[in-house]
């Protein structure tokens, strides 16, 4: 199997997803001390501040979306599916996610759901563009 435009923007977004714990648990580290962080969240846990608990929303939607994602993507890979049109596709999906986690993580709700949005639609495309392959 070819390393496809689209297999390289699966395997860059999901490292990127990956690597999306690191600020919001060096921002507990930072605030918190080392051991909190690290604890089992109870009655005496710390409340995140708001960037670092949307951050670890963000991050959580990340993985939600790639879920669906990286599966379609995939599956264009074995059938040999591989057209401009998904390779957009792909790459303007990494683009969408990485704006979304720093947007999300910065508070700006509108641009947010934008960005949330235009990665659905780059997930639906490489899936109706397999539907039509497949037909």
């Amino acid at each position: 199997m070819p390393f496809t435009s689209e297999l390289h923007a699966l395997a860059l977004i999901t490292t990127a997803t990956a690597l999306m714990w690191v600020p919001y648990v060096c921002g507990r580290m930072a605030t918190f001390g080392m051991l909190a962080p690290i604890g089992n969240p109870g009655p005496g846990y710390p409340i995140d501040p708001p960037w670092m608990d949307r951050a670890r929303r963000a991050h959580a939607n990340a993985v939600e979306n790639l879920a669906v994602f990286a599966p379609l993507v995939l599956i264009a890979a074995m059938v040999g599916l591989s057209t401009p049109v998904t390779a957009t596709a792909a790459w303007t999906y990494v683009v969408a996610r990485l704006v979304h986690y720093v947007i999300y993580a910065a508070g700006i709700p509108f641009l947010r759901t934008l960005a949330f949005l235009v990665g659905t639609c780059c997930t639906v495309v490489v899936g109706i563009t397999l539907l039509e392959h497949g037909l």
